[in-house]
């Protein structure tokens, strides 16, 4: 190998949150070596183990890399022009019989950490024109979302912790050390946790279980599963009955806060207690520290999204936030300032985006423009006007994700065309009529547009790609042009992705241009184009967003101002921005300028939180796990990723186990109400009496799929369990924690995976 084939590129890893920068050594076409890139300013050299085995991704056998259509039970590789010609055919098809809602689309978490993806799907999708949209979001932050949207004008506007400068850190319902921050993208989360100690100040975590988070914090309670939202009213009750409100900022910015201590004043302490698990001084404590200790913090994520009262306990952890003077401080809560495309810029308020049209079997609520995918399959299922006879998915894998993961695997089997965009053959896209392979992460360029606007820093980084795509190869950016063409029934001339990605761009520019406050108001917008125009695909939309932001040059109107060139340039390494910074009035969109601390929906269910809670006497209560080398379900098929001790048991305490005859390592069976599975049994103190634990994401047992080292270590579908009918019902978003579940011994011998 010659001296001029090794190179050194440096880039973000895309896998989750954390936005880590990465040091990558490539010898030709082969990853050398992974590290972390220490010039990084925000990540300064960590990484996790996902990220050091990014190119194995890359390198991955099983990898589909050619455009494959299915006869049958048989797959073959075909061409882009025939693959599209079948999509083009069995989607109008379909649209033409049956009408455009009879095309659904699934959106996959990997999405949103993928330029292309955040960019050009939104094209793909006004171009099919279903309001059958469905995603990774209601079955994980949707919650947060549509509190932000309620209460400060847009579902972007999601206060972050500013953990950097906190004293307080109470945790909900988040394992941050093992998921690198959710809703927060902090790079390192260990050292920022110990840094808050190290200053003297404390960590505080709620959880049923002793998580590694947990186990690093100064205090730790265990908790009922599904009853945040109690121990969380038991906290305003003690702020408001003992006077300790004091709204900081916010004081002049708050409608409604009367309106809610009132309702909360019809709430006993002791009551919240008894439900929730955790005694009244504790809570009463706890309450006290948040509300007199100088930068506070109150973070819930993926545990308090996906309960019952999902929405309720995003709503009173931003109210908690915000009477104890917490919110736009620093050391608090406080809004991002993204460098491009940011979603919480101000402007003027919109129509909510909730209720605007409904779920035809079950009437649930359209949220920020889709439906709950716990409706998925009965949309597919039930015969009538209406019903879903396609699917279109994009970088996911419901099977597996989404609640009732068999009855949606039986769906898709039922479908009259489906047309998936992913790198695997999996236990989704099995299913598909036509698979179109996307590009390996290190074969495309990469921005972070999504977690810049939830970062605890204002950072901003560009990743060119580390290989050349393939000649044969299309960028995914095109991929879903050509999509968006076959299903649109304008014709598009003979170069159908210049046509919509130009008129992208257009759009783009004239919705600059009515801002009246824009330096690029009074300019020719042919103009513009023209300082775009050698550029295409994201990164002419990147730059243009670079350009018209916060920190840009408006093409020259502000000669220091951030470009595309510039950061790409003299930026490798990423660029920090600075920390968060005060935004209040200026973020809040709400027609009343002012943070609608009591949304009707939310006040009348607070009626629901008064009733009886089933104490589920009879029932163990099922709540999810997060692991460190995995990645949701789709990095399993990473042999140094899934590599030692199975991962995949049922963690049960002890005591539990006693009771039910159950001994260590042995087989059991764990059944719901809409199924059964039989795993591996794991007894640990660290989990609460009553509760079990399984992580997600696994059960790569099915025919037809293409994961050879997945298979080996398949483990079991946890969402054979949940319940597709049981939601939270404000959001729709699924429940993943506090499933009722009988568990028992395995009479069989037969061994499992799991």
């Amino acid at each position: 190998m010659e001296e001029k084939d090794k190179r050194v590129h440096f880039r973000t890893c895309p896998l989750c949150e954390a936005t880590c920068g990465l040091e990558i050594h490539t010898e030709g076409n082969k990853v050398t070596a992974i590290k972390g890139d220490t010039l990084d300013p925000f990540s300064k050299g960590y990484l996790c183990p996902k990220g050091f085995h990014l190119d194995k991704l890359y390198s991955d056998p099983d990898r589909i890399k050619k455009p494959m259509i299915r006869d049958g039970n048989t797959w073959r590789e075909t061409s882009w022009e025939e693959a599209f010609e079948e999509v083009k055919r069995g989607l109008q098809t379909i649209i033409k019989k049956d009408g455009r809602d009879a095309v659904a689309s699934y959106l996959g978490n990997p999405n949103v950490h993928n330029l292309a993806g955040m960019l050009y799907v939104p094209i793909l999708l006004r171009a099919l024109g279903s309001k059958n949209r469905y995603s990774a979001s209601t079955m994980d932050q949707i919650p947060k979302q549509l509190t932000a949207e309620w209460m400060y004008g847009s579902d972007f506007s999601i206060p972050i912790p500013d953990i950097d400068r906190t004293n307080y850190f109470l945790v909900l319902g988040a394992n941050p050390l093992v998921s690198n921050g959710s809703l927060m993208t902090a790079p390192n989360m260990r050292k920022r946790i110990k840094n808050i100690q190290k200053r003297g100040g404390k960590m505080v975590v709620i959880d049923p279980v002793s998580t590694v988070t947990a186990k690093a914090a100064d205090e730790h309670y265990t908790i009922i599963p599904g009853t945040d939202a109690y121990f969380l009213a038991g906290l305003l009750h003690t702020i408001f009955s003992e006077g300790l409100e004091d709204l900081g900022r916010a004081e002049n910015y708050v409608n409604g806060l009367e309106d809610l201590k009132q309702a909360l004043n019809d709430f006993s302490i002791e009551e919240l207690s008894l439900t929730c698990g955790i005694e009244v001084h504790i809570i009463q404590k706890l309450a006290r520290e948040v509300a007199k200790t100088e930068r506070a913090i109150v973070y819930g994520r993926m545990g308090t999204c996906t309960q019952t009262f999902g929405t309720m306990n995003s709503w009173l952890i931003e109210v908690i936030n915000i009477v104890t003077g917490n919110l736009d401080k620093e050391g608090g809560v406080m809004f991002t300032s993204a460098a491009a495309g940011s979603k919480n810029a101000g402007g003027k308020k919109k129509a909510d985006r909730f209720g605007r049209f409904h779920s035809r079997i079950r009437k649930q609520p359209e949220v920020l423009g889709e439906l709950p995918i716990s409706c998925l399959a009965e949309e597919i299922e039930t015969p009538g006007e209406g019903q879903i006879k396609g699917l279109l998915t994009v970088a996911g894998n419901p099977v597996l994700s989404a609640p009732n993961g068999e009855r949606i695997e039986q769906a898709l089997s039922s479908l009259e065309f489906m047309v998936s965009v992913d790198c695997y053959l999996n236990e989704t896209t099995r299913h598909a009529n036509v698979l179109l392979p996307a590009p390996s992460a290190l074969e495309r360029s990469h921005y972070d547009l999504s977690f810049y606007q939830l970062s605890v820093r204002n950072i901003a980084h560009y990743s060119k790609q580390v290989f050349d795509l393939p000649e044969d190869q299309l960028d995914e950016w095109e991929i879903l042009l050509q999509l968006a063409a076959a299903v649109m029934d304008e014709k598009l001339g003979d170069d159908p992705v210049r046509a919509l990605d130009d008129y992208a761009v257009m759009q783009l520019i004239k919705k600059e241009q009515r801002n009246e406050n824009s330096p690029l108001s009074n300019k020719d917008p042919a103009e513009i184009f023209s300082n775009l125009s050698h550029r295409r695909g994201p990164e002419r939309m990147l730059d243009f967003l670079l350009r018209t932001g916060e920190y840009g040059d408006f093409f020259g109107e502000v000669p220091s101002g951030l470009s595309l060139t510039v950061l790409s340039e003299k930026y490798p390494h990423g660029k920090d921005l600075g920390p968060l910074k005060s935004r209040l009035p200026q973020v809040l969109t709400t027609i009343s300028g002012k943070i609608e601390m009591a949304p009707s929906l939310l006040m009348k269910d607070l009626t629901r939180l008064k009733g009886k809670r089933d104490k589920n006497a009879d029932h163990l209560l099922l709540v999810s796990r997060r692991q460190l080398q995995s990645n949701n379900s789709w990095m399993h098929n990473i042999t140094e990723l899934t590599k030692g001790s199975n991962r995949c048991t049922l963690q049960m305490h002890p005591k539990d186990a006693n009771r039910h005859h159950i001994e260590d390592k042995s087989i059991v069976s764990v059944e719901s109400a809409v199924g059964k599975i039989e795993v591996r049994v794991e007894l640990m103190n660290d989990v609460m009496e009553g509760v079990v634990t399984l992580p997600h994401g696994w059960g790569h047992d099915l025919d037809g799929i293409q994961l050879e080292q997945g298979r080996k270590n398949a483990g079991v579908n946890s969402n054979r369990l949940s319940n597709d009918r049981l939601i939270d019902p404000v959001s729709g978003n699924a429940i993943f924690n506090g499933i009722p579940v009988s568990v028992s011994r395995c009479d069989t011998n037969k061994d499992v995976v799991g």
